[in-house]
């Protein structure tokens, strides 16, 4: 099925994460060349790409997604060596692990964690649209697009962890805002979001190690399984795509198994031996989790529980 990703010069923030991985490594295979952010882990991008063949195609940034001049400055290397950016993946997020309720948090939490996952996917898309401003729209009418990583907490909340949900929730009102903006650049240009539920990162690795926690998640789902990274990697490819999405606009693609919100299956019901068995991969390209991951680059999403 063709894709008309080839060619295209694609941003990832957040790509030493589980999920970040798994992105830069389905658009290296679908021809991209790829300009890829992590925070502090820069040194394990690298090797990461080098053992990659698509690796020439490849360059990799350190950038602190919260200081907008920083993006600004990563934007203007990613044109001065591929001449233009076109399609963005704003997926860089934290999430604390203990849970407080939103009086007990340090306020310095509260902060970080908005200016992570909030402001600095904003600025990430503001250096986008100003890059696409200068460059102007491709030649070829395969519109920019731009993809933000959610999550299912900004949907339903999370107690426990409220200023994530904070952070995830506010998203969409860029969405909405920006798939109205992003035209006025380029007339085929897309906003879009994958909105994750439970995934198997670095991330949520000690959550889902618990298996009462995996259950308790796993009951509010019908399909009996976690997302694996490689999952929403394909979620947010699909909607990247100028071909498979070319109408697709303003929208949000949860891919949660299903998830309401509200249980589905009694604790008996569960087969928590099955669920693990399903994270293995079916090949070697995403791995369900990987240690030592910075929590700046992984957004793994954690639902209410």
């Amino acid at each position: 099925m063709r894709h008309g990703l080839e060619n295209l010069t694609v941003i990832i923030t957040g790509a030493s994460g589980g999920i970040g991985e798994a992105l830069a490594n389905t658009f290296g295979e679908a021809g991209c060349r790829l300009a890829l952010f992590s925070r502090s882990r820069h040194a394990s991008l690298a090797e990461y790409v080098a053992s990659h063949p698509w690796r020439d195609r490849a360059m990799s940034l350190s950038v602190d997604i919260r200081d907008n001049a920083a993006v600004e400055r990563a934007l203007l290397d990613v044109r001065e060596s591929f001449g233009r950016a076109d399609v963005c993946i704003v997926n860089a997020g934290i999430w604390p692990t203990e849970s407080l309720a939103l009086h007990e948090q340090p306020v310095r939490r509260i902060r970080e964690v908005v200016e992570t996952n909030l402001l600095g996917a904003a600025f990430t898309a503001r250096a986008f649209l100003e890059s696409l401003a200068v460059t102007g729209p491709r030649a070829d009418d395969r519109g920019a697009s731009l993809c933000f990583v959610g999550s299912t907490a900004g949907r339903f909340g999370e107690a426990g962890h409220s200023e994530y949900a904070m952070s995830k929730a506010a998203l969409l009102g860029l969405v909405r805002s920006l798939k109205n903006e992003i035209v006025a650049l380029d007339r085929y240009g897309r906003v879009n979001m994958v909105e994750p539920g439970w995934t198997a990162t670095p991330m949520a690795a000690q959550a889902l190690a618990d298996h009462e926690a995996l259950r308790s998640a796993i009951s509010t789902m019908p399909l009996q399984q976690i997302a694996r990274a490689q999952d929403i990697a394909n979620a947010v490819a699909f909607l990247s795509s100028p071909a498979l999405a070319r109408h697709v606009s303003g929208e949000v693609l949860t891919v949660a198994g299903g998830m309401e919100g509200r249980r589905q299956w009694r604790d008996a019901e569960i087969d928590v031996a099955a669920v693990i068995d399903r994270l293995q991969p079916d090949d070697h390209h995403c791995s369900p989790a990987q240690e030592g991951a910075d929590p700046a680059d992984d957004p793994a999403s954690t639902p209410p529980r």
